[in-house]
C-alpha cells in the first residue's frame, strides 16, 4: 500500500466552447499530507528541541567568546606578531640582499663590463675588422671560382652522361620488374584474394550467427534469473522502504531547521537578560562609583597635587635651560677670547660692490642696474 495519499484526479478537460470559471481569490491547490508525516512531525519536533536547545546555547556562548577573543586578543597579536615577522624578514633578508647588490654586485659588475670591454670586445672588433674580413673576402673570391667550375662541370659532363644512365635503367627496370610484376597481380594475386575474401564472409556470416544465439540465450537467462527479481525487489520492497525514510528523514530536517531557530530566540532571550542582569549587577555600581566618587577625586588631587607639581617641575625646567644657555655662552666668549688671544683678530672680508639693491630698496624701471644702462 502507498505510505501516502495520492492527490485528487484532475477534472476531464474541458472543451473550447466551455471554458471553465476560475475563481482569482482561490489559492492555489496543494497536496495533502500523509498519515504517517503528521503522527511523525509533533513528537520528532519535541524530542529534537529539546536535545537543540542545549546545543544551541552553547553554540552562541562559544561564538560570543570566539569574537571577543579574535577582537580583544587574536588579531592584535596577529597583527603585532606580522609586524614583527617582516621587520625580522627584511632585517635578515631584504637589507642584507639590497647592501649586498648595491655595494658589491654592482661595482664588482661594473668592473668586469669594463675589463671585458678593454681585455675581449675591442681585441675581437680589431681581430674581425683587420684580420678576418680580409681573409673572409678572400675564402669568398676562391668559393666563387670553385663554384663557376662545379657549375660547368654539372651542367656540360655530368646532365649529358646522367639523362643516357637514367633512360637505360629505366627501360631495364620496366621490362624486368614492372611488367612481370602486374601480370602476378592481375593473373595470380587476384584469384586468390577473391577467394580468401569469400571464404572470410562465410565465416563470419556463420561465428555472427553462433554468437548472436548465444548472446540472446544469455539475455534471456540473466533477465529471467536477475533482472526481474531485482526490479520486483525494487519495486515492491526498496521503494516503500525508501519513500517511509524520506518522509522521516525529511520531517526530522524540518524539526532540526525549526528547532534551530526556536534555540536560537530562546538563546538571545537569555543572553540579553544575562547581559542586563550583569549590567545592574556590575557595570551601574562601578559607573556610579566612577562617576560620584572617583571622577570628584580625581579632581581633587589634579587640581591640588598634579597642577602644582607640573607647574613646578616646568619652572625647574626653565631655569635650568636659562642656567645651561648662560653657561653655554660663558664657555664660547671664553673660547673666542682665548683664540683673540693666541692668533690675533680675525681678518674681515672685505665688501664687494652689489650689482643688486640692498636692504629694502627695490628694482624699478629707472634705476640703472643692468650692464647695459648703467651709468
Amino acid at each position: 500500500m502507498d505510505l501516502e495519499k495520492r492527490p485528487a484526479e484532475q477534472p476531464a478537460r474541458q472543451t473550447p466552447e466551455q471554458p471553465a470559471r476560475q475563481n482569482p481569490e482561490q489559492p492555489p491547490r496543494q497536496n495533502p499530507e500523509g498519515c504517517l508525516t503528521v503522527a511523525i512531525r509533533i513528537p520528532v519536533r519535541i524530542v529534537v528541541l529539546v536535545l537543540v536547545v542545549p546545543v544551541r546555547m552553547v553554540w552562541d556562548a562559544l561564538v560570543v567568546t570566539g569574537r571577543f577573543l579574535r577582537d580583544t586578543v587574536l588579531r592584535p597579536v596577529g597583527r603585532a606578531l606580522a609586524w614583527t615577522l617582516l621587520m625580522i624578514g627584511r632585517a635578515l633578508f631584504v637589507w642584507p640582499w639590497v647592501a649586498l647588490w648595491r655595494y658589491v654586485v654592482v661595482p664588482v659588475g661594473r668592473a668586469l663590463g669594463w675589463l671585458g670591454n678593454v681585455l675581449v670586445v675591442v681585441p675581437l672588433v680589431w681581430l674581425y675588422r683587420w684580420v678576418l674580413t680580409p681573409i673572409g673576402h678572400g675564402i669568398a673570391w676562391a668559393a666563387r671560382g670553385v663554384g663557376a667550375g662545379l657549375v660547368w662541370l654539372y651542367t656540360r659532363l655530368l646532365t649529358p652522361v646522367g639523362v643516357g644512365l637514367y633512360t637505360a635503367v629505366a627501360w631495364l627496370v620496366r621490362y624486368l620488374f614492372v611488367v612481370p610484376a602486374l601480370w602476378v597481380y592481375a593473373w595470380v594475386l587476384t584469384p586468390v584474394g577473391h577467394a580468401i575474401a569469400w571464404c572470410a564472409r562465410g565465416l563470419v556470416l556463420i561465428v555472427s550467427a553462433i554468437v548472436t544465439g548465444i548472446g540472446t540465450a544469455l539475455y534471456w537467462t540473466a533477465r529471467i534469473l536477475f533482472v526481474l527479481p531485482a526490479l520486483a525487489v525494487w519495486r515492491w520492497v526498496l521503494t516503500p522502504v525508501g519513500r517511509a525514510l524520506a518522509v522521516v528523514g525529511r520531517e526530522i530536517r524540518d524539526a532540526l531547521g525549526h528547532a534551530w531557530r526556536v534555540a536560537g530566540y530562546i538563546s538571545l532571550a537569555v543572553g540579553r537578560f544575562l547581559a542586563t542582569l550583569f549590567r545592574w549587577i556590575f557595570v551601574e555600581p562601578v559607573r556610579w562609583v566612577y562617576r560620584t566618587v572617583l571622577t570628584p577625586v580625581g579632581h581633587v588631587i589634579r587640581d591640588t597635587v598634579l597642577r602644582p607639581a607640573t607647574e613646578a617641575a616646568r619652572a625647574v625646567g626653565r631655569a635650568t635651560r636659562q642656567a645651561l644657555t648662560t653657561a653655554r655662552d660663558s664657555v664660547r666668549q671664553a673660547r673666542s677670547d682665548v683664540r683673540r688671544m693666541l692668533f690675533g683678530e680675525p681678518r674681515r672680508p672685505e665688501p664687494v660692490a652689489h650689482r643688486e639693491p640692498i636692504g629694502h630698496e627695490t628694482r624699478t624701471l629707472g634705476s640703472s642696474t643692468t650692464a647695459l644702462t648703467k651709468d
